[in-house]
């Protein structure tokens, strides 16, 4: 086995652990503390708890690396881990399914190395360079039943520029997309690894939102591309199918300047 297959094995052992925490908050998100970041943006007990927990496991397996998460800070260098301990929370905090726990491994600003779980679906997919998609320690080839049946997702963000996001949105609609929303980037991501999206575009987003999930779209043999917003460094994703890509380009021409799969 290979140092990187060996690492991505580390790693889903870490996030099986975490999938157990979570699901126990969730079970009992009711009576969970939570405080709120921003606009519609919130952070709960189960996000710093289970951030602690993943932490805690990578320092003993990988000691000195380096480690950032979405709640607990960090800084990043040349290679790093890096947390969304749930993605999804306001989908959590209502009792929606769509709710993640991505980890990435990203070296020189490329994500290598990717896992992200489900939890109340009992899901792990998994990837790093070379190895495929894997989903449930099994690999798993992107199957697209109905492939006239044209979906999409398209991540928003109350930070986001309301207009430009809907623009875009009403753009794929009339190239003929049926366009998801689902407030969690890592499923938006895993969903179109696995076929059931033909891709996930979001104009606004952040490292730790996308660096588990574009590793293992690039994996199923999507085109990833990663760049960030003019004056802001804030990072863009798009990941997609030739066809979703093609009409990307036509209402989003930022996202030529970022190319391609090998290098996102």
């Amino acid at each position: 086995m290979g140092t990187m297959n060996a690492r991505l094995e580390s790693a889903v052992a870490i996030i099986e652990e975490a999938m157990g925490l979570a699901l126990r908050f969730f079970e009992a998100r009711d009576a969970i503390a939570t405080r709120t970041k921003g606009f519609q943006d919130f952070v709960s007990e189960a996000d710093t708890t289970v951030e602690r927990l993943v932490r805690d496991r990578l320092a003993a397996a990988f000691p000195g690396e380096t480690v950032l998460g979405e709640e607990m800070g960090g800084e990043a260098d040349d290679a790093y881990w890096i947390i969304d301990p749930i993605d999804g929370t306001t989908n959590f905090l209502r009792g929606s399914p769509l709710w993640g726990i991505s980890l990435g491994f990203v070296r020189s600003g490329r994500p290598e190395l990717g896992v992200v779980a489900m939890p109340v679906f009992g899901d792990i997919y998994a990837a790093a360079d070379g190895t495929g998609l894997i989903m449930n320690g099994l690999p798993f080839a992107r199957h697209v039943p109905f492939k006239d049946v044209q979906v999409m997702s398209l991540g928003d963000s109350a930070a986001a520029d309301a207009e430009e996001v809907a623009a875009l949105n009403v753009g794929l609609r009339h190239a003929g997309w049926v366009v998801e929303s689902i407030r969690s980037t890592s499923i938006g991501l895993a969903f179109a690894a696995r076929g059931i999206f033909d891709g996930h575009l979001q104009k606004l987003t952040t490292m730790w939102d996308i660096a588990g999930g574009v590793v293992l779209a690039r994996e199923a043999g999507l085109d990833v591309r990663i760049g960030t917003r003019p004056g802001s460094g804030i990072p863009w994703v798009a990941a997609a199918t030739p066809a979703l890509m093609a009409v990307t380009e036509g209402l989003w021409p930022e996202v030529m300047e970022k190319v391609p799969a090998e290098t996102a």
